[in-house]
């Protein structure tokens, strides 16, 4: 046998070791390496890893995050502050609007202490203001504490997590200013007149009324967001949402006779009418990462085709209530009036 094929004698007696044989190319003795193990962490990083952090470097980053985020609520806060007569005046417009509906001349609020003005005007609404302005900052900073958490293809959620949840916080606070708010107050401001009560509203109970509705209304239009990451972090599917929908319609009647400021039926479903529809908007978005995750596509094509169809039944409607029924658009609820 040629010297080339003989195997060397170890201290154990018998062939190469495992380390010599591997360096023997394939073929050779008739033996054939091992294919490569693959590493783990390819795998993760394909996948996008996250990222390992201790509970101290947790708190470290929370601790930044709020850091950061009060640090533009103050800068929106400073800015709202200049601005503070113009924000009080936008504030008490509903109030003015309902006294001057039901006949109270002049349609002013008061105060009972010297500090209440400032109070209200200098402080309070500005911060207001300020949490409004200052959302989509709030919310980044949300984001950029829960990422590290995140897979890469799951961080690709960051702008439309920003937008929809900064875009529905301050929605809803248009919706409860412009709709909800107006209407309410006009009712409970008009309760005593037949009895001979002259309403005399100070500006501190107005003012927290405001900011209970508002913020309310505001907090309730996150529903979608908050559905979708319960399907994200599959707490929920699309099916168990549609399949329990009347208990969740039950929980947003209640809530909304809670936030209402009225008890009338009317002002209920002008809440709660919304809050359906933008629990259904959730579960649709939870339909749709459900069909992502699966590898479907949705039909978009016949859907915004439907929905084109239905926009110009409105607008049909709309031109011909204006045309024919001699309706004008007015700038509050229900937008067309005789």
């Amino acid at each position: 046998m040629p010297p080339a094929f003989q195997h060397m004698d170890t201290p154990n007696g018998g062939g190469s070791s495992p380390e010599e044989r591997s360096l023997v190319p394939a073929g050779a003795g008739g033996y054939t390496p091992p294919p490569p193990v693959a590493d783990d962490d390819d795998e993760d990083e394909d996948n996008g890893s996250m990222l390992r952090m201790s509970f101290v470097e947790h708190l470290d980053e929370l601790r930044l995050r709020i850091v950061r985020a009060l640090q533009g609520l103050g800068v929106a806060f400073l800015l709202c502050v200049v601005f503070c007569y113009q924000l009080w005046d936008f504030v008490r417009a509903p109030a003015v609007d309902a006294l001057t509906k039901i006949g109270v001349k002049p349609p002013n609020l008061v105060i009972n202490e010297p500090m209440e003005g400032f109070s209200i005007i200098w402080v309070k609404v500005p911060l207001v203001f300020a949490l409004f302005l200052a959302s989509p900052w709030v919310v980044y900073q949300v984001w950029a504490f829960i990422s590290p958490g995140l897979y890469k293809h799951e961080k690709k959620l960051a702008a439309p997590f920003i937008l929809s949840t900064a875009g529905l916080f301050i929605l809803g606070g248009a919706f409860a200013y412009f709709v909800a708010f107006r209407y309410g107050l006009a009712f409970l401001l008009g309760i005593g007149l037949s009895g001979g009560v002259t309403p005399l509203v100070t500006i501190t109970h107005y003012f927290d009324l405001f900011v209970n509705v508002m913020l309310g209304v505001s907090l309730v239009f996150e529903l979608p967001v908050a559905i979708f990451f319960m399907t994200l972090l599959h707490m929920a599917s699309p099916r168990f949402l549609l399949r329990h929908s009347r208990y969740a319609i039950l929980v947003i009647v209640v809530l909304a006779a809670i936030i209402t400021p009225t008890p009338d039926f009317f002002n209920l479903m002008l809440f709660a009418a919304p809050m359906c529809l933008l629990y259904f908007v959730g579960v649709f978005a939870s339909f749709l990462l459900v069909m992502k995750r699966e590898g479907k596509k949705f039909p978009w094509i016949t859907v915004l085709l439907v929905l084109l169809l239905v926009i110009s039944v409105f607008a049909g409607l709309a031109f011909w209530g204006l045309t024919k029924l001699h309706y004008h658009p007015v700038g509050h609820w229900p937008f067309f009036v005789k």
